[in-house]
């Protein structure tokens, strides 16, 4: 699965609402722009150390990550107890959260179909801590 670093992101600075967008009971909209937005300093906090991969499979749905999300992983984050993480387990990158139990740090899926990785002393690697996660809601 290929990844694409970036180093340096391109600025692209979108309308930003002030409205506040009702969840639940409709509200009159406002026409009112906040100012501009660049997605980049919201969600990419250390360029050189980011990269993107798009996931595929249903092992983290429990966790709200689902086939077909693009996920924004930072490898300047340094990994703990119940993050979402890529590792590369034996040559195959997974998406899992850290965890830890009384049988050692394992990679466990957010899925009751899926087992847990147990991780051992080689065969495993983290690539980074998930920072967030990018989902397609229109498909046209």
């Amino acid at each position: 699965m290929p990844l694409s670093f970036t180093k340096h992101p391109s600025k692209q600075p979108l309308a930003l609402y002030a409205a506040k967008i009702s969840a639940g009971f409709p509200s009159p909209a406002e026409d009112h722009m906040d100012g501009k937005l660049d997605l980049n300093e919201h969600l990419i906090r250390r360029p050189a150390a980011t990269y993107f991969v798009r996931v595929e499979g249903e092992s983290m749905q429990g966790a709200g990550i689902f086939d077909g999300d693009l996920l924004i992983v930072d490898r300047g984050i340094q990994a703990k107890a119940d993050d979402v993480v890529i590792a590369v387990v034996h040559g195959d990158l997974t998406v899992k959260r850290l965890t830890c139990n009384a049988h050692g740090w394992a990679l466990s899926a957010a899925n009751p179909s899926f087992a847990d990785i147990p991780l051992t002393e080689t065969g495993c690697e983290v690539w980074g801590v998930v920072a967030h996660s990018i989902r397609r809601h229109c498909n046209r």
